[in-house]
């Protein structure tokens, strides 16, 4: 099986905004939570990427959720905002800003406390978004790289893909 390298970045992005809870039909107190939202980006290996580059595109979109009652906000004014249902959409969200860069995101992990994460891994099958486009490609120094890789384990020449 022939070595395959990548980059990862691992970002971190905070949300400070208000929800309330319905539990068997009955509304809770409003109260504030600061979530944070940890995402895996995986990019080619020869890929450089500033950092910058998705920091932009994440925080501008989130912009419009921040110091919000997020019940009072679509979808979440339809879909009850639990950790769980904003990490799902936001999960979307991500991944089409993310790949728009021409990246992968990979991994989710959504915490409303310390002690509480919900985590949403994305299968690499499943890395091309609904919206249509390009997937990233492979460039020409990886393939060769993977070639030189491959040969030195004992695997023959080419890349594998």
């Amino acid at each position: 099986m022939a070595v395959r390298l990548y980059r990862e970045y691992r970002l971190k992005f905070y949300l400070n905004a208000k929800h309330y809870i319905i539990i068997n039909g009955h509304k809770g107190e409003t109260h504030p939570h600061t979530w944070e939202f940890t995402l895996s980006i995986r990019y080619g290996r020869s890929s450089f990427v500033e950092f910058s580059t998705f920091e932009k595109g994440i925080s501008d979109y989130m912009t419009r959720f921040q110091n919000q009652v997020m019940n009072e906000i679509p979808p979440f004014d339809a879909i009850l905002p639990t950790l769980e249902n904003l990490t799902e959409y936001f999960a979307n969200e991500f991944h089409r800003i993310i790949y728009e860069t021409g990246g992968i995101l990979t991994q989710v992990e959504a915490s409303e406390t310390p002690t509480r994460s919900y985590i949403l891994h994305i299968p690499e099958e499943e890395n091309a978004p609904s919206s249509g486009g390009t997937a990233p490609k492979k460039d020409a120094l990886e393939d060769a790289i993977d070639a030189v890789l491959n040969t030195i384990l004992g695997e023959g020449g080419g890349s594998s893909t």
